[in-house]
């Protein structure tokens, strides 16, 4: 089957509409960074216990990924539109009152109404987007630009942040997000479409309790065993987040009308756009944070330096997501998604080059190749995951999509992160010599931990602890290079193998191409996909 526009194209109202969108885009993701810098002066007002601090930080990103598959869902039912615009005001609200908190609980709590509110802002913008342009060319353009505004919001966080902070008090990184919400409710009734699922059916409550029931525990599970390691309750949580997990996916294969159709997932182009999304998140995150330990433990930067220095990166990959789109109308999708894999896994191969005195220029470079390889996959693939969901099911889909990522995005400091500090480990065992034991035990837990303890030896002593724990750091950062690289390299096959059938404007074909898409008389469709 070929999927072509036949409708017309986007027009100036659109377009609007999507400058519109881009706003809560950009200030959901602002706020899953832009508090990182203010914690030393809130908690010096607030004066939250530690495990406070950790719910003011943590409660957003947890209930985001709780929540987004309900709200995806319940948008196809009440209108798009309308759950954006009522998860914006409750945003704005929310923001409002975590700014003039006046105790950790209140700051807890409007955080974590913050959580709900962007879980319903996410999915129904990727659907708004998706169902506003139905030309695919300009489709995958509006998704790139989307795609932007999110990366936008998460890179520049902490740099607003820091510049807040510098004139104002800490609830000013909150307020910043009011101005761009008040515009989504002033233009948003009007620019907007009001898009719904025409035979939704009727949400079942049951669904929803088993879907937060199975989401919160294992994101808090897996969030607070990477943290602290092993302890029974957050193990207890992800066990039973998992088990809840089943059950919930058994009443969906049951349900008329489920909360998440699995028949999605069973499409191959989707499910593969899914995995590819998924593997990537593991991966950044988890080499992510490894190299910010690694510039500013083993290169000396400092967290503020460290920060830009990887802002450049970011840069890179914000203009190779806007470059892709008119790519993608000459080169096969399938091919420009494994290229820039592969460009990336290089990148990635680049970190074995990385040493433990060779200062932070080979790393920025490997960040510079890995981001700009990656760009085409994060600009194709919401684009190809969204155009195989019917209209009816793009709230739906839209969560799933992003869910995906979250669970990534989590994973990768439990998987990669995990691996390279167990390398560290390992190789630092041998390495300590005649070092204290108290300062021995402190280099063993991490590389954080070993450069602390050797700013309380002698000079000889501090050195020779400071090489052995930098040595061991930067073995790790091999490691998980070459294991990047691997998995690049497997996702690359992967994207050829599922994203062959799709075919670019020019009218690219493979062998196993019917002769009605070699000659599809919608000119602007940028792709058409077989199934």
């Amino acid at each position: 089957m070929t999927t072509a526009n036949t409708r017309p194209g986007a027009g100036r109202r659109e377009w609007v509409g999507l400058a519109v969108l881009g706003l809560p885009t950009f200030l959901v993701s602002m706020d899953f960074s832009v508090l990182y810098l203010g914690v030393p002066h809130l908690s010096a007002d607030l004066a939250p216990s530690g495990i406070q601090q950790l719910w003011i930080v943590d409660i957003y990103g947890l209930l985001i990924a709780g929540f987004l598959v309900t709200m995806g869902t319940i948008g196809d039912r009440i209108g798009r539109k309308n759950l954006l615009l009522i998860g914006g005001a409750v945003f704005g609200i929310a923001s409002v009152a975590a700014a003039f908190s006046t105790s950790p609980q209140m700051l807890i709590a409007s955080r974590a109404l913050l959580g709900v509110a962007g879980a319903a802002v996410m999915p129904s913008v990727l659907a708004l987007v998706t169902g506003m342009f139905t030309d695919q060319k300009q489709r995958s353009r509006a998704l790139a630009i989307y795609l932007t505004c999110f990366m936008g919001g998460a890179t520049l966080g902490p740099l607003v942040g820091g510049v807040l902070l510098e004139y104002f008090w800490w609830g000013s990184v909150f307020l910043v997000a009011v101005p761009g919400i008040v515009l989504l409710l002033v233009f948003g009734p009007f620019l907007l479409p009001d898009q719904r699922a025409p035979r939704a059916g009727r949400l079942d409550p049951v669904s929803v309790v088993l879907s937060l029931a199975a989401i919160l525990p294992f994101v808090y599970g897996l969030k607070e065993l990477v943290r602290n390691g092993w302890e029974w309750l957050p193990a207890v949580a992800l066990v039973s987040g998992i088990a809840v997990g089943v059950v919930f996916v058994h009443r969906q294969r049951h349900l008329e009308h489920p909360l998440l159709d699995l028949r999605m997932v069973a499409n191959r182009t989707f499910r593969s756009a899914l995995t590819l999304m998924f593997v990537t998140a593991v991966v950044g995150t988890g080499t992510l944070l490894l190299v910010t330990l690694y510039l500013q433990n083993v290169t000396g930067l400092t967290p503020l330096a460290a920060g830009l220095l990887l802002t450049v990166p970011n840069v890179l990959m914000i203009i190779g997501n806007l470059s892709t789109p008119p790519l993608a109308n000459r080169i096969r999708p399938a091919y420009l998604i494994a290229g820039g894999l592969l460009v990336a896994g290089a990148g990635y191969l680049i970190f074995t080059l990385a040493g433990s005195t060779s200062g932070p220029m080979v790393i920025f470079i490997a960040m510079c190749v890995v981001m700009l390889g990656t760009a085409p996959l994060a600009a194709l693939c919401n684009h190809l995951a969204m155009g195989e969901v019917s209209p009816d099911k793009a709230g739906s889909g839209a969560s799933i999509v992003q869910t995906t990522a979250e669970f990534g995005l989590g994973l990768g400091i439990a998987t990669l992160a995990t691996l390279g500090t167990a390398v560290y480990r390992s190789n630092v065992e041998g390495a300590l010599g005649a070092i204290p034991p108290d300062a021995a035990d402190a280099a063993r837990e991490s590389i954080d931990r070993a450069v602390a303890a050797a700013g309380q030896l002698p000079a000889a002593q501090s050195g020779d602890l400071l090489a052995a724990a930098r040595d061991a750091f930067t073995s790790g950062m091999h490691v998980v290079g070459i294991v990047s690289a691997i998995l690049y390299a497997g996702l690359a096959v992967l994207a050829i193998r599922a994203f062959r059938p799709v075919h670019n404007s020019r009218g690219s074909n493979d062998d196993t191409t019917n002769k009605d898409q070699e000659t599809d008389p919608v000119p602007d469709a940028a792709w058409a996909t077989e199934a």
